[in-house]
């Protein structure tokens, strides 16, 4: 192992061309490496420092300093993997003969509620292809009124086809994870705005092409998770509602909705299409935090 002097800015510099030029990694990745070098060579506050001199201390005490910068927990994790890799690769090259990172620890991420909508601001939602008709307002409003009343996954939304759903249009079958087949159902709401979108869909699709899928864009073809994602953003961004969501967010609302108004967890598990009902639990928490907050906010003593 070399006693020599090493500068911690040297190595850091010789780390990030191997990352590029060795490990080959994308330039997001390489962005993401050098804006953690710089904080740390930024918390040690001297480039030229011994990289021998740097112990666990400081280690822990450049991830307390991010802490008290307020970053969030993916971000100080992402640091520690960065602070990881480059003293395996200080080790590895035979800079230092102890790697003090291995020593530290990630913090936990805490689990976040899924995002929902009120009542009120799903109904505002789904009003606003009529009110602002910002791309083709009798699709737009069909697709917002059969995700929430459906509660389907956005890429099971996007493979929904014609034969799929009931001649009454008040049911579908849907393919979901793992190739699962399951029903879902749609409101009068929902099944009007369907009615009403179908008769127009025709028109958009030239006689020699066959598309099976239900939604599909002006050009005639289907609409994928991504175009549906752009749809949902332009109607809740700026242009529409200003609070965006995406389109996982109805599927929050509707899960939410059933088990506020006393669904059974079973049921909402299948009616979503969870393998797994601790999925299904997460909405439970939710619930429960809306109950506090609504007794908080209402009650006589709820605030004090």
């Amino acid at each position: 192992m070399s006693n020599n002097i090493i500068f911690v800015k040297q190595v850091i510099d010789e780390f990030l061309v191997y990352l590029e030029n060795i490990r080959c990694l994308s330039s997001n990745s390489i962005i993401a490496y050098r804006k953690d070098m710089e904080y740390f060579l930024q918390y040690l506050g001297n480039p030229r420092l011994d990289i021998h001199d740097i112990s666990l201390l400081e280690l822990r005490g450049s991830i307390g300093s991010l802490s008290k910068d307020g970053k969030k927990a993916t971000s100080i994790n992402r640091y520690i993997a960065a602070i990881r890799s480059f003293f395996k690769y200080c080790y590895k090259m035979g800079y230092i003969d102890r790697n003090p990172s291995l020593e530290l620890k990630t913090v936990k991420i805490p689990k976040l509620l899924p995002r929902f909508m009120t009542p009120d601001e799903v109904g505002e939602l789904c009003a606003e292809p009529d009110n602002k008709k910002l791309l083709w307002p009798a699709r737009d409003k069909a697709l917002f009124e059969v995700m929430y009343s459906s509660g389907c996954r956005v890429s099971e939304i996007a493979g929904l086809c014609l034969r799929d759903i009931d001649a009454d249009i008040s049911s579908a079958i849907v393919l979901g994870k793992g190739n699962k087949e399951r029903q879902v159902f749609f409101s009068s709401d929902a099944a009007s705005a369907l009615m009403k979108y179908l008769q127009e869909r025709s028109l958009y699709i030239p006689a020699e092409r066959n598309v099976e899928q239900v939604f599909i864009n002006q050009k005639g073809y289907a609409l994928t998770a991504r175009g549906i994602r752009y749809i949902v953003t332009r109607y809740s961004g700026l242009e529409g509602t200003n609070r965006h969501v995406s389109p996982h967010s109805f599927r929050h609302t509707f899960a939410t909705a059933l088990l506020a108004n006393g669904a059974d967890i079973r049921i909402v598990q299948e009616m979503l299409g969870h393998s797994n009902i601790s999925t299904t639990q997460r909405y439970t928490h939710l619930t429960t935090a809306q109950l506090i907050e609504t007794y908080t906010n209402t009650h006589p003593h709820g605030g004090n």
